[in-house]
């Protein structure tokens, strides 16, 4: 029995009582939104609403004295510093699909279901408009709702140790917050949890970028070019699509491969099957090194010796669907990249006897 999508429902074992809102920063125009949110879901639900403490530093919230009563009762939490995995009930979204990046970033384990509503630039994976939150809210709250599955990658990055830093309080030497970083003799182990895609590039180099890629240990082919995508389902319509990648419903469980300006005219964008582990490293003869990228953070460069191993995450982030996943995704296709958009043909006049 192959399983419909649409039949993924959102159930609560019991209902929800805290309530994680992310918000865009530095957007004037959220402010209005996100005040009314707050104070439906603390006043009219009495839920417990946790908010990032950069977002209360905006001037226009942390003067306004109507507000105040509210803010009162918000939980704070600072990213890198506080764990609030185990704390959220649910999540909800303002802004474009960067906020479901970085929701998705906050939790290395099990997501909470999401709710995104689209007050962004493009709003691919945002599919709830605001001026009915109230009814949507409600709907979600009490239990009903469609879910998607969207797959993330476990990505480990393994680098040899070149030079000796103390991790003091979650800081390095250098002031950058640590990120999941444990230390092995001679090696430094980082783990990401990714929604879209990791991105290795050739960074500043005028060279072209010249790794390897290794699928369950086997060396499937060497990546000569300005870098490689590998993306979910999800990220097949963000950078993927933009490199001439197809794009892939979010519940069909896949991996994607995809050359960045590949030199070669035989290089095709694939599909393999999630749960496979891939593996980047430089190719011994190359030239110079290479940079990666977590859902466009964590930007670091990668050496001979480091690896870059990539899987199927056991956590996927369950997003709230505005009507079913197979509706809202071709709507976005068509409202967000105006997929397969042109004018219509004109049919035969008929000609009438005579």
């Amino acid at each position: 029995h192959i399983q419909d999508p649409a039949s993924q429902r959102l159930t609560w074992n019991k209902p929800p009582k805290s309530v994680l809102v992310i918000k865009k920063i530095r957007d004037a125009s959220l402010l209005q939104p996100f005040k009314e949110l707050c104070v439906y879901l603390t006043e009219e639900n009495n839920m417990i609403v946790y908010v990032e403490k950069k977002v209360l530093e905006d001037p226009a919230i942390a003067n306004d004295e109507n507000f105040g009563p509210v803010k009162k009762k918000f939980c704070t939490f600072r990213e890198d510093y506080d764990d609030i995995s185990n704390q959220i009930d649910f999540i909800i979204c303002l802004g474009g699909d960067g906020t479901l990046l970085y929701a998705s970033s906050l939790f290395q384990g099990s997501v909470p279901p999401v709710m995104a509503f689209h007050l962004g630039s493009l709003g691919f994976l945002t599919p709830f408009n605001f001026e009915s939150f109230q009814s949507q809210v409600t709907q979600v709250i009490e239990g009903n709702a469609a879910l998607v599955l969207r797959s993330r990658l476990k990505v480990k990055v393994v680098k040899e140790h070149r030079e000796k830093t103390t991790v003091q309080n979650g800081i390095e030497e250098n002031g950058l917050v640590s990120a999941s970083l444990e230390k092995e003799v001679g090696k430094q182990i980082m783990q990401y949890q990714v929604l879209n895609e990791v991105v290795v590039d050739r960074g500043p180099s005028s060279y072209l970028s010249n790794v390897d890629v290794f699928l369950d240990g086997h060396l499937i082919t060497t990546v000569q070019g300005d870098g490689v995508i590998v993306s979910t389902p999800t990220g097949s319509t963000a950078y993927a699509a933009a490199a001439g990648a197809s794009m892939i419903h979010p519940n069909v469980p896949a991996i994607m491969i995809t050359p960045i300006c590949p030199h070669s005219l035989s290089f095709r964008p694939i599909v393999v099957p999630a749960g496979v582990e891939l593996k980047i490293m430089l190719s011994p003869d190359a030239r110079n090194t290479a940079w990666v990228s977590f859902d466009g953070r964590k930007r670091q460069e990668i050496c001979y010796g480091d690896s870059i191993s990539i899987t199927t995450s056991c956590y996927p982030l369950p997003s709230i669907c505005f009507r079913d996943p197979v509706s809202d995704w071709f709507e976005s296709l068509a409202e967000c990249l105006h997929w397969n958009v042109r004018k219509k043909q004109n049919n035969f006049a008929v000609e009438e006897e005579e």
